[in-house]
């Protein structure tokens, strides 16, 4: 087995002698590895679903998250925190880990997992700045305890700063800014993983599923063929859907003022509606065919 090569900075020689800077040289298998896109970064974490709407599509949220091995540490997981930092440590010890970041490698699970072990060797008190793309190391599926996520939505980011605590001017600007523009959105209690959110001129539901992709496009397909995509009993109308970190995301919007617990019932019945339809493999016909291809024109990727 060949030596293994330190990782340097991008524009030092490399330390296998070539002469050649580390970008052009071994920096280059690095680099590609580390942008590798992962197609379901949070697959095999329970909820995945929330895990991907934290990353995506939730403004403000919090949910407690456990390590593997069994570390008397309180770790919280949120959706983004001040200055855009992957991680905080609180004065108590306390771990925050934001999902929302600006930099990162093709593998958020990777890159997460790397700010929560850098906040775990940390000092009370102390943010993690975003750093170069993580090398090879753990995941959040190696080093979290396998708990389902209890989410907590929040109406604000004032959670951000505990109790008494005073923040310097730049995370003061930054907490004004995040709550200027935070959407009220609201979790469904009876679906996984189903965000009510109001953006102000119109309101929608969004719902972040965990079936295969094709699979549900099919069933998409077939509802939409019959005109049965809309929530049952709400006057909502079935806008599409786009695809996060593997999984796909369908988009209902709904009639001004619509609130979030009138969606219940619907959301219980339309589970209940899809299941049996994913459970139909016969061949699509002429109508479903023409359908998914409309529902495909529309679809976007967000990740």
């Amino acid at each position: 087995m060949s030596e293994e090569i330190p990782v340097v900075g991008m524009r030092e020689p490399c330390p296998c002698g070539s002469g050649k800077r580390y970008k052009a040289c071994h920096g280059k298998a690095a680099s590609r590895a580390a942008t590798r896109q992962v197609r379901r970064p949070f697959e095999g974490l329970p909820s995945e679903c929330d895990w991907v709407a934290f990353r995506e599509i939730v403004p403000a949220a919090t949910a407690p998250i456990a390590l593997k091995d069994g570390a008397d540490r309180t770790v919280t997981l949120t959706t983004v925190l001040p200055l855009a930092w992957p991680a905080l440590v609180r004065d108590t010890g306390e771990v925050f880990l934001a999902l929302q970041t600006t930099t990162g490698s093709g593998d958020p699970s990777r890159d997460a997992a790397e700010a929560l072990l850098r906040a775990l060797d940390a000092e009370p008190g102390t943010p993690i700045p975003p750093m170069g793309l993580p090398g090879d190391g753990p995941r959040l599926q190696d080093v979290l305890a396998p708990v389902p996520l209890e989410v907590t939505v929040h109406s604000d980011f004032d959670y951000w700063m505990a109790q008494g605590a005073e923040a310097d001017a730049q995370v003061r600007d930054s907490l004004e800014r995040a709550n200027s523009r935070v959407m009220p959105t609201v979790r469904l209690s009876s679906v996984e993983a189903a965000y009510w959110v109001d953006m102000g001129e119109k309101v929608f539901l969004r719902w972040v599923l965990p079936e295969d992709e094709e699979r549900l496009l099919d069933a998409f397909a077939r509802l939409r063929a019959r005109g049965d995509d809309a929530l049952q009993g709400i006057p909502s109308r079935f806008v599409g859907s786009f695809r996060a970190d593997g999984l796909l995301v369908p988009v209902w919007e709904l009639p001004e003022r619509t609130e979030a617990g009138a969606l219940e019932g619907a959301a219980v019945a339309y589970r209940a509606l899809l299941d049996a339809t994913l459970a139909d493999s016969a061949p699509l016909t002429s109508a479903e065919r023409s359908a998914r291809a409309g529902l495909q024109t529309r679809q976007i990727t967000l990740r």
